[in-house]
């Protein structure tokens, strides 16, 4: 008998205890810490997008006179680098322009044609976006350099 007594004395105390933790929660209620979202706003990067100038040749001694005025293009990547194209006397040329170490205005630009020729300059971008220089193509034609508008 006496084990009965036990076992129901157990299941009461249980049993008070489940009521007790329950009238002890009938006030509360959850909420949120922090009942406003927070919004970390994500920076924006601007697209590196490359800068394409028009570059003109005028011919400055007897041989590039023979080749007439020479439009090319400098594409810039915006890291002091880009690519050089041309076309002389139908030869098309393709390379690289490049600054020099330790400048932001002065450069380089070479290119190799597809006939076997190739073409040297030598610039200085006197703004952002305009520059003058001078080329030189293997056939000892030299030309002078306009950069921009």
């Amino acid at each position: 008998m006496k084990l009965i007594q036990s076992v129901h004395t157990r299941r009461a105390l249980a049993l008070m205890g489940i009521l007790a933790t329950a009238v002890g929660l009938t006030g509360c209620y959850v909420a949120p810490v922090n009942p406003y979202p927070v919004h970390v706003p994500v920076p924006v990067v601007p697209a590196v997008v490359p800068v394409t100038f028009a570059v003109r040749l005028y011919p400055s001694n007897d041989m590039a006179a023979a080749h007439g005025l020479v439009h090319a293009v400098v594409t810039n990547d915006l890291n002091g680098r880009g690519s050089f194209n041309a076309t002389i006397s139908g030869e098309a040329f393709a390379g690289e322009a490049t600054r020099r170490a330790g400048t932001t205005r002065d450069g380089l630009a070479n290119g190799s044609g597809n006939r076997g020729g190739y073409l040297n300059c030598q610039y200085t971008m006197n703004t952002a976006t305009q520059g003058t220089g001078t080329c030189r193509l293997s056939d000892g034609a030299q030309f002078t350099m306009h950069i921009g508008h």
